[in-house]
């Protein structure tokens, strides 16, 4: 706990990080997956992803340092997915929100955003 407290805690909330999974089992399935800090605590965040919310050690984040409008590029991608997975979805539009889940750019291409539409419209969520 010492060697922790020595290092302050820059995370923001808003900002996207990805989860480093290294030896933390709790993290497990998480490895690679984006978050949108939303509380900062003293030796944590809670980071929320496409499928849930996670409190996170400082050591199991790295900043995507991404610019003001790519967060909130990033902000209306989580929206879209968490308010998708909130539903009883079939075992491949959860496949392709992990994937989404999963990348590591503030965008989707065409062909993800064409997926991601169909499977809001699946869902009756057309945004």
């Amino acid at each position: 706990m010492m060697e922790l407290s020595l290092i302050p805690n820059t995370y923001q909330i808003g900002e996207v990080c990805q989860i480093l999974v290294k030896d933390n089992p709790e993290l497990r399935g998480k490895g690679g997956c984006w978050g949108i800090v939303n509380h900062v605590g003293e030796f944590s965040c809670t980071v929320r992803t496409w499928d849930g919310e996670y409190a996170v050690g400082l050591q199991y984040l790295k900043s995507f340092n991404y610019l003001p409008q790519e967060y909130q590029q990033m902000q209306l991608i989580s929206d879209r997915l968490v308010r998708i997975y909130s539903y009883s979805l079939e075992e491949t539009a959860k496949n392709l929100l992990q994937s989404l889940g999963k990348l590591n750019r503030p965008y989707l291409t065409g062909l993800e955003e064409k997926l991601l539409t169909l499977v809001e419209s699946e869902y009756g969520r057309i945004t």
